[in-house]
């Protein structure tokens, strides 16, 4: 099958470029196929969502929109809206009870039932602003033509990782139909949670993404996917360039489904040196926000690189709306050098959640000082690590509830009219 890549350009490329378990008795998860009189787990062929289900969040803004929409797109808040980026997972004894049940890590994220039960369990233990699908970067890649599996010890490992042209005829167009339990779980995460709080969907970028499948799965070197950058350039560029059209039609999939906002998540940025990030990573993250800003331009988008203190002023330019800052990059200097005319996350240590809960306290109140009132969704600088005390993280969150903006901003009003 023959196919063909537009390559991308940058000027100034070096010549490397060129709530309980009530959700289960609702209406919607019925409808869809998934329960039925009573039976369990999900239908092989669910049924066709109603036309009238589809949610058009492409389509416009509303002032009934979540409190973490409205501070991604800079509107004014009574406070920091609070997730926490792998807020659903190892550190709740919920889900390991649950893990122990269904110990393959596809099978949870990949299974309609599973996927809402755990992605609802931070909601239900702490009501965090963000609701996220519980998924991983690497579920679309099948349905694209790229097979994985995840092993206990090795984890990720792709079974045919492509370094040349030949593997480059093993990719297709995505077919979605292929990820339908993505667009269901979002759907009915949508119904359970309603306006309470934002879903959040998510992708992987397609630097991220491709090294994945050019070193055969994780590495801490990338020696291979950065020798592809010198030996078989157009190679790279080609599957790069597969891969960003790929993402942004997962994300509208995943809009039309009823995530309220996405993040990209491009975890290996950090890896390149600023001027190869500009060649390897950023066009192609350009080109997935300027097809989202026209198919959904109502829809906030987060970009988050771990290690992005090098990145963040090259960050803003990709037209993203909220840039999220990794741990290791002092707040009131990203907010300094990133400016008040874009979103911000983050961005408190993970670590902090171990320490005593007045130190964590005093830490999310720098965190939000620093910030601003404006634009600032509050976050950890990068996932809940495992350990983590399910009291730290409720108390995270109850922090995050008692700010109150209008009492800051009277206060600096009334300030202001003393001083003149």
């Amino acid at each position: 099958m023959a196919m063909v890549f537009s390559p991308l350009t940058t000027s100034g490329c070096s010549r490397y470029c060129n709530l309980g378990l009530s959700w289960k008795s609702s209406s919607l998860f019925v409808e869809l196929g998934f329960l039925s009189n009573g039976s369990k787990g999900v239908s092989a062929k669910p049924a066709k969502l109603n036309a009238s289900k589809v949610f058009r969040a492409c389509a416009s803004s509303s002032s009934s929109d979540p409190l973490l929409v409205k501070a991604a797109r800079r509107e004014r808040v009574s406070r920091p809206p609070a997730w926490m980026m792998r807020q659903a997972g190892r550190y709740m004894a919920v889900y390991r009870k649950l893990a122990e049940k269904h110990p393959s890590f596809r099978e949870r994220s990949e299974t309609t039932d599973l996927i809402v039960e755990i992605s609802l369990q931070p909601w239900e233990a702490f009501h965090p602003d963000g609701v996220i699908i519980f998924s991983d970067i690497l579920t679309p890649l099948p349905a694209f033509g790229v097979q994985f599996d995840i092993e206990d010890v090795r984890g990720p490992v792709i079974q045919s990782p492509i370094r040349s042209e030949e593997g480059l005829k093993s990719l297709h167009s995505i077919d979605l139909e292929k990820l339908q339990f993505v667009g269901d779980s979002l759907r009915i995460l949508r119904k359970e949670v309603g306006e309470q709080a934002a879903i959040l969907g998510f992708v992987g970028a397609p630097w991220t993404i491709a090294t994945y499948i050019v070193e055969g799965g994780t590495t801490r070197t990338y020696t291979k996917i950065k020798d592809m950058c010198h030996t078989a350039p157009h190679v790279l560029r080609a599957l790069l360039s597969h891969l960003s059209k790929a993402i942004a039609e997962y994300i509208v999939y995943q809009v039309e489904s009823g995530a309220h906002c996405i993040q990209i998540f491009d975890s290996w940025g950090g890896q390149l040196p600023p001027h190869m990030w500009d060649c390897w990573s950023k066009p192609y993250i350009d080109e997935i926000v300027g097809i989202i800003k026209r198919k959904c331009p109502q829809t906030p988008l987060v970009l988050y690189i771990n290690g992005n203190g090098g990145l963040l002023e090259r960050m803003k330019t990709t037209g993203v709306d909220v840039i999220g800052l990794d741990w290791t990059v002092d707040m009131a200097d990203g907010r300094r050098r990133l400016g008040t005319d874009i979103g911000i996350q983050g961005n408190v240590d993970p670590a902090t959640l171990f320490c005593p809960l007045p130190a964590l306290t005093d830490e999310i109140k720098r965190v939000v000082k620093s910030a601003g009132t404006s634009g600032h969704i509050l976050n950890l600088g990068h996932g809940v690590l495992v350990g983590t005390p399910e009291e730290a993280v409720a108390h995270f969150f109850d922090v995050a509830k008692s700010f109150d903006f209008d009492k800051v901003e009277d206060h600096v009003s009334e300030a202001d009219k003393v001083v003149a």
